[in-house]
């Protein structure tokens, strides 16, 4: 999933957000016994998803949306691999770029991984919210990198460009 320009709508976006829902079941059918660090890569976790990442890390891939729901906006994430945590404070989301420097807070305080059945991997959907005038500027080429705040640590993830 790609931010794209305020040119296409939310509607829009909010059909090709039906994938965030569907990623639990992509893991069905594919198994392994490694994990991130016995071996298991980055790119072998966009390969099981047919959806394209937005952000890497390390030992994980973020996948990311706009989505609207009675007027209120959200970017939606989903972020595969190593990454695994309870949460019961939240989370933070910066979004860093050429001119946009945005910090958003989670929907909820309330979230945890699922466990995938591919060792090692867990999944971890965290919704943010954002104002509608700050999700029209979010643009693919104009954000680098993205930091994600939870328990007290901080995730860094850089923007796959196209």
């Amino acid at each position: 999933m790609d931010f794209e320009s305020d040119t296409v709508s939310f509607a829009q976006k909010k059909i090709e957000m039906g994938f965030i829902t569907k990623l639990k079941s992509a893991f069905g059918s594919e198994k392994s016994t490694e994990n991130v660090s016995n071996g298991d890569t980055i790119d072998a976790i966009i390969k099981d998803i047919e959806h394209d990442a937005f952000a890497t890390s390390d030992t994980n891939v973020l996948y990311a949306g706009l989505n609207e729901l009675g007027g209120y906006y959200f970017v939606q994430t989903v972020i595969v691999g190593s990454f695994k945590v309870k949460s019961k404070k939240g989370a933070q989301l910066r979004i860093n770029g050429k001119k946009l420097n945005l910090e958003l807070t989670s929907d909820s305080e309330e979230f945890e991984s699922d466990h995938t059945d591919v060792k090692g991997r867990h999944i971890t959907k965290i919704d943010f919210q954002i104002e509608e005038k700050d999700a029209a500027k979010i643009d693919r080429p104009n954000v680098d990198d993205l930091m994600l705040s939870c328990k007290g640590k901080t995730f860094s993830f850089q923007v796959i460009k196209s």
